[in-house]
Parts: structure tokens; sequence; C-alpha cells
């Protein structure tokens, strides 16, 4: 896991390569990857996405086969069970034009790090090429690929912006929910000097390292303070309620949101992650 600021990235990592992709369907067909996290920790992330992704004009459907990515496992170390959920998780996404997460993490395991999972299986990883080729994640889809502004949501907070490790560096997701906020009425965006530094959950990372983990958010949100904003957003849950967590066991006042409840102008009517409606205290470290 990187903590520092991002490298250079390759364009065979970027979503925005799209000199050669094929043109897109009038009405695309899109299957929601829903993610663990919004499955069980946010649901409301998932009819935000939704709301988005059919607003920008796309058919969408959530494929009932689908379960965890496969990340925690693979992350472990454990290439076995990976595979496994692997090979049921592109049974599950095949057939649609494309497959979209709300999830920089998610959509990273499936895009860049399936196909390896199978490299010593040539028709197993040719199927994992052919849904990685069409996977995205939600803001990249939305602005690279449906060319989508949003119309007619309003959020009237100061807010900073959080970059994933997995969004930011294997996918080059960076100025995609920018672009999307910029169309959001009443939103002041302030830009922290460590948007795109790691804020220190990284899945098993702050279970294995908590000490380290907690300098990190600790350190993550100190820079979100300084802006003066009272709001931070950001494309993956797991960081959203880390830092949430994190600022509320501090007795920090920033709330989090994920992106998409905003561009979709759902904000005002669910709790900020970590509040009571979510029935959790927030996550990550302690």
């Amino acid at each position: 896991m990187c903590c520092c600021r991002a490298a250079p990235l390759p364009s065979r990592c970027s979503n925005r390569a799209m000199d050669h992709a094929p043109p897109v369907p009038d009405t695309p067909h899109v299957a929601l990857f829903v993610t663990c996290l919004v499955d069980l920790m946010r649901p409301s992330t998932g009819f935000a996405a939704v709301k988005l992704l059919e607003d920008a004009g796309c058919r969408v459907s959530v494929p009932d086969q689908q379960t965890c990515c496969g990340q925690p496992a693979y992350n472990a170390g454990d290439r076995k069970d990976a595979r496994k959920i692997a090979r049921m998780t592109i049974g599950a996404l095949e057939g649609f034009d494309y497959v979209v997460a709300p999830s920089g993490s998610c959509a990273g395991m499936i895009k860049v790090h399936y196909p390896a999972l199978f490299a010593d299986d040539p028709p197993m990883a040719k199927r994992a090429e052919a849904v990685a080729s069409r996977t995205w994640e939600l803001t990249a889809f939305l602005v690279d690929v449906m060319r989508y502004k949003p119309m007619g949501a309003q959020f009237d907070e100061q807010v900073t912006y959080h970059d994933s490790c997995s969004g930011l560096r294997e996918l080059g997701v960076k100025q995609q929910p920018r672009a999307l906020l910029s169309d959001v009425e009443g939103m002041a965006l302030s830009e922290g000097d460590s948007a795109e530094i790691c804020c220190g959950f990284g899945g098993l990372f702050c279970v294995k390292y908590p000490d380290i983990s907690v300098a990190m958010v600790d350190k993550k949100i100190d820079d979100m303070v300084s802006t003066g904003a009272t709001v931070v957003l950001g494309g993956d849950l797991g960081c959203l309620m880390n830092v949430a967590g994190r600022a509320r066991r501090r007795g920090v006042h920033i709330d989090a949101w994920h992106v998409a409840e905003v561009l979709a102008g759902m904000a005002n009517e669910v709790e900020p992650i970590g509040g009571d409606s979510d029935g959790n205290s927030g996550g990550g470290a302690d």
C-alpha cells in the first residue's frame, strides 16, 4: 500500500484511454457491482449510483450472483479463494455492456488484478480480460464514457475531497469526481495538501498495523480541518468510514458522504457516514 503522492500513471492502468474503445450504445446496459460495504453498511450509496447511471441514460441491472470482489482474500495472499471468488464474479458480470462500481478499490480489483489471477489459465484469463475491459469506477464512467453532467444537484457546504489509493493509482481517477462536483450548486471545494495521500485504511492494513493506521488517518483529518471544510467527500466507502470513525472518536466535526450521494442530490436525505442511521460509528482505525 502506497501512502505517498502518486507517481505518473501508465496509460494501461487508466480508464481514460478511450482511443480504441467501441462506440457507446444508445442505452448501455450496465451491471452495477454494489460492493460489500455499500450492501452491508451504506445502501444509500448504491441507490445514488443507480440514480446517476439512469439519469445518464443507462439501463441498470444488479446481478443476483454477485458477492465480494475477492480483494480481502487477494490482499491476504489467499490466491486460491480469491480465484474462486473472481471466477464467480466474472460469471455474474459477463454479458453487460459495462460494469460499474461506486468504488475505485473494487473496480481496480476487477480491472487490474482479475486478469493477473488467471495468467496460468488462458480460457479464464480471456474471460477476465473481457470483463476487465468493460469495468469502470462510477465517476470515471459518468465523465469519460457517458459525458454526464449532473443537473439540479445542490449541497450548501464547504467540502474537501479525498482521493482513494486504488482509484487514483490503479485507475487514474482524479479529475472526474471534481468535474462532476463543479456543477453542484452551493458547494465550495477546498483542496487539502494531502488529498492524494493514503488515509491509513488499506483494508487489512488498519487491522494488521493499527498504530501506523491511526497516525496516518490523524494526519489526514488534520489536513482536512485545515482547509476550513466541514465535509469530506470521496469515492470509496472504506476510506470514508475510516476518516469518519476516527474523527468521531476524536471529537472532530467533519462529516463524510460518498460523492455519489451528493451528485444524486441525496446527501440531505441520509445521515453522514458513521451517523446513527448507518447503525455504526464509523470504521477503520481507532
